[in-house]
């Protein structure tokens, strides 16, 4: 299901590759105007850009920095006077046991993937309330669900995601925002690279649809989320991962 977002503007974080540009495209064809966030790879956010056309920019911001998104947000606000959708996307991992993990690595990747989510929101929501309409959608993983052996600060901080999206929803229902979490599986992405044939067999044999996901596979749903069709969808955990987890 998709929507007509036209006159309606999103902010996608981690914009410039994978999940989150498929998401950048999703909500762009469907007629927002797009606000994409890049950390580091100007040469990815420019292609995004192009491939976009006419409604986007992409923006350095690190979501990380209080200092980096309040920017991000004046330069939303005075160039768009609004902001309808907010996609908090970016994220980073590292395949480290726990034992391995220095107090830096442990910070860095709770700090982009859950401090930055927190942080991104804050800046957009207040706009959200005073027009009385906002959908925020988070992307949290089925790892938040099942755990990981080999990287649990991504695991801590994606559950993070979970529980701020409920209290979230929670605060915010009042003022007509909607605030719901993706938890995608495996998508085949630069962030999803095995370390052998083999060990992707032994994993596309625990997903029943036999196959990796797309950023298509979480991009619709992120834009039905933000559509007329889940006005009454709020504090929820879609999860998209081909039966890879199933309650």
């Amino acid at each position: 299901m998709t929507g007509n977002f036209d006159d309606l503007v999103a902010v996608v974080t981690g914009a410039s590759r994978g999940i989150g540009r498929g998401i950048a495209l999703e909500l762009a064809k469907n007629g927002a105007s797009v606000v994409g966030v890049y950390v580091s790879d100007k040469e990815s956010a420019d292609r995004v850009r192009v491939e976009i056309g006419a409604n986007v920019d992409m923006v350095r911001c690190d979501v990380s920095s209080e200092e980096d998104v309040k920017a991000l947000s004046d330069m939303v606000m005075q160039k768009h006077g609004r902001v309808d959708f907010l996609v908090n996307n970016a994220g980073i991992h590292q395949h480290l046991k726990s034992w391995e993990l220095a107090e830096e690595d442990w910070r860095r990747v709770i700090d982009v993937n859950l401090t930055g989510t927190f942080l991104v929101t804050k800046a957009f929501t207040p706009a959200m309330k005073e027009q009385g309409f906002g959908r925020v959608v988070n992307i949290s993983s089925c790892i938040a669900y099942m755990g990981t052996d080999h990287e649990v600060h991504y695991a801590a901080s994606k559950g993070g995601v979970v529980a701020l999206t409920k209290s979230l929803a929670l605060e915010l229902a009042g003022y007509g925002i909607n605030v719901n979490a993706i938890a995608p599986g495996y998508v085949s992405t630069d962030m999803c690279v095995f370390d052998s044939e083999e060990e992707e067999r032994k994993a596309l044999e625990t997903i029943p649809k036999g196959r990796l996901g797309l950023p298509e596979d979480i991009a619709k749903p992120v834009s039905f989320l933000c559509s007329e069709g889940a006005d009454y969808i709020t504090g929820q955990v879609i999860h998209v991962n081909g039966g890879l987890l199933m309650y």
